[in-house]
């Protein structure tokens, strides 16, 4: 059995020596290690190449989990994924061993509670929503387009494409709010009136 290490940090003015220190504590001889946000998966060069070296009867050792993840549904992946290439799993300063039927415990039951946790705040959404309801305070979703502006620009004789532009919306969207019609294909403007007075 093999220990490889891995070792991350959010920002480059963040140290990373601490971490390689204690992997090599661990008894990792092989150590990757990267300066870069856990947000996104595809960004992490250096892990992607970890997991792609490692073999049946390995093990991942880093010093705490959310070096790993940065959300319960990224680590449930990466779990499931060393699982099923017999890979086990261990934190430096968590009881998290999947080698260990406590450290599997221990695992699931994180699980457990950021799912429970998720559960929570949306009935706690959902029960103040109805009480907004109740007292005719809810409104729903903020409107994305002020249909006032649309036509303040319009009178103002910005063209339509113009106006989607500024405003982030369609062009199709613009017209609903115009009260007269255009010719959409070409965004003609009705010609403006000739002065005939003498």
């Amino acid at each position: 059995m093999s220990l490889f290490g891995y070792a991350r940090v959010s920002t480059t003015d963040q140290d990373l020596d601490i971490q390689i220190q204690a992997l090599r504590v661990a008894g990792c001889q092989t150590i990757r290690a990267e300066k870069k946000s856990g947000a996104e998966r595809s960004a992490r060069t250096e892990l992607q190449i970890l997991l792609d070296f490692l073999r049946e009867g390995d093990t991942l050792v880093v010093t705490r989990i959310d070096r790993l993840a940065r959300s319960m549904k990224d680590l449930q992946d990466i779990v499931h994924e060393l699982k099923g290439r017999g890979v086990a799993l261990k934190a430096t300063e968590q009881p998290i061993d999947t080698g260990t039927a406590a450290g599997k415990a221990f695992l699931d039951m994180l699980g457990v509670f950021a799912e429970f946790e998720t559960n929570l705040r949306r009935e706690r959404q959902m029960e103040g929503i109805a009480a907004a309801k109740l007292r005719g305070v809810y409104k729903g979703g903020k409107a994305r387009i002020d249909p006032a502006e649309v036509r303040r620009l319009a009178a103002e004789g910005v063209r339509p494409a113009h106006i989607a532009r500024q405003l982030g919306i369609s062009r199709g969207t613009v017209y609903r709010f115009l009260p007269t019609t255009s010719d959409r294909r070409g965004e003609t403007e009705a010609p403006a009136p000739v002065d005939v007075s003498p």
